[in-house]
């Protein structure tokens, strides 16, 4: 799962130590190749779980997972690009917020798919991912794994204390309505936010908003979109609920988790990871929790959002980047083996041909009985939009995120809060500012 987001630490200043990690290592004997693959659990327990088989199914490859962390997996990535390659595995896992970053800083860091034969599955994975992977000059540098379409999970028990049917809230305006009553009639907040805003997994939320919007900080140009009317519209809703009294303050540690276990919550506008997260996080909360598309942010507009994702990768330095690409194809494009990554490691998969499988619309009883994956599914059916991160995303997200505590904090004005921000961030990035 996504929960996280940490700096793109992509200009690194002294000397760095190269930690110790394993590349693929040269067959000697004409023994097996062996090819190393760096994730993070439990993304990586899905991926071991099925590298036995792909083992015997190419008994000339020998692949070994290995749970780096995160985020400690992208100071290990980044020393590794810096220092030309050296000591990088052959595969690695990477989030859509740093993958912009290591394409456009260290080129040839990664290699370009394309040379074996990646292409052709271009149309495979869910609507909006392969442009991310796609980079400027037509190389394809990562295959798709993990799709985090947002989701509206709701405690179905305070809607109907409060009498608010969430079937009826069809925008964000209409949940700012029924958070009113919510809080009324329950005490009930309707959402959380770090109002500080210490950072990263705090910005989600707006962020979530611009996408429902095909927006973000930057376009496909690169061009600066801080300050265009989606991202101010975007900002403006959480102004309101602000104003309205229904947002909770979630600075501090484990503030969000007390806040959930005393039903002091009544939405998570998170992603699909949650299905799996909210059940371990608050196993005495069974039956209590609903999950939907979230509303448009305008009548009539889209409710699907993929608020991030992750992918493989092969090392451009990689001596054995046929075999690795052949682990990574075997891994993501086939429905039984991807299924069965997900089963094992949580991580909901971006094969659209996988969503076939029973488990995608299978009865989940800690959500009433609902098909709580369905929803995702039939979010990604509808099409999401693509994110252009850049290179320079860690600066947009840190002034995004000053823009936003002055706006919850301050009483500052959207729009001009965000023409500040995107006059600052083309300033820092020489991008243009979009018209």
């Amino acid at each position: 799962m996504i929960n996280r987001r940490g700096v793109l630490a992509l200009t690194l200043a002294g000397t760095l130590a190269l930690a110790a990690c394993g590349g693929g290592t040269p067959a000697e004997g004409g023994g097996p190749v062996k090819i190393t693959v760096w994730s993070w659990k439990p993304a990586s327990e899905g991926l071991a779980a099925v590298a036995k088989d792909f083992e015997r199914a190419n008994p000339g490859i020998k692949v070994d997972v290995q749970a780096v962390g995160n985020p400690a997996i992208w100071d290990k990535i980044t020393i590794g690009m810096a220092a030309g390659g050296k000591g990088l595995a052959d595969v690695l896992h990477i989030g859509i917020d740093y993958l912009p970053g290591y394409m456009d800083k260290f080129p040839g860091g990664l290699a370009d798919l394309r040379k074996l034969g990646a292409d052709r599955y271009k149309d495979a994975f869910a609507e909006g991912l392969w442009p991310t992977v796609t980079g400027k000059d037509g190389g394809v540098y990562a295959m798709p794994w993990e799709v985090n379409p947002v989701g509206f999970f709701y405690r179905a028990d305070l809607f109907e204390k409060a009498g608010v049917d969430p079937e009826k809230i069809a925008t964000w305006d209409d949940a700012i309505a029924a958070g009113r009553t919510l809080k009324e009639k329950t005490g009930a907040y309707l959402i959380g936010l770090n109002k500080p805003a210490a950072g990263g997994m705090d910005m989600d939320f707006y962020q979530s908003l611009l996408q429902q919007q095909g927006a973000f900080y930057f376009n496909r140009q690169g061009e600066v979109t801080l300050a265009a009317p989606p991202a101010v519209q975007a900002m403006t809703l959480i102004k309101k609920m602000n104003d309205a009294g229904i947002v909770a303050d979630t600075s501090g540690e484990n503030t969000a988790k007390q806040l959930i276990s005393g039903g002091k919550l009544a939405v998570l506008p998170w992603a699909a990871w949650a299905v799996s997260y909210i059940p371990e996080m608050r196993p005495e909360q069974k039956g209590k929790w609903r999950v939907m598309q979230p509303p448009a942010v305008t009548a009539g507009g889209k409710r699907a959002a993929i608020v991030n994702s992750t992918h493989l990768a092969v090392s451009g330095t990689s001596p054995h980047q046929t075999e690795a690409f052949r682990f990574v194809e075997y891994a993501l494009t086939r429905p039984e083996v991807i299924t069965k990554v997900y089963k094992e490691g949580g991580v909901f998969p971006a094969l659209t041909a996988a969503y076939a499988d029973p488990v995608f619309t299978a009865p989940q009883p800690y959500f009433g009985g609902q098909p709580a994956l369905k929803t995702f599914v039939d979010a990604l059916t509808e099409g999401a939009d693509a994110t252009y991160y850049s290179g320079d995303y860690a600066r947009a997200l840190k002034i995004a995120n000053d823009a936003q505590t002055k706006v919850l904090l301050k009483n500052a004005d959207p729009a001009a809060a965000l023409t500040e921000a995107a006059t600052l961030l083309s300033q820092q990035t020489n991008r243009k500012l979009a018209r």
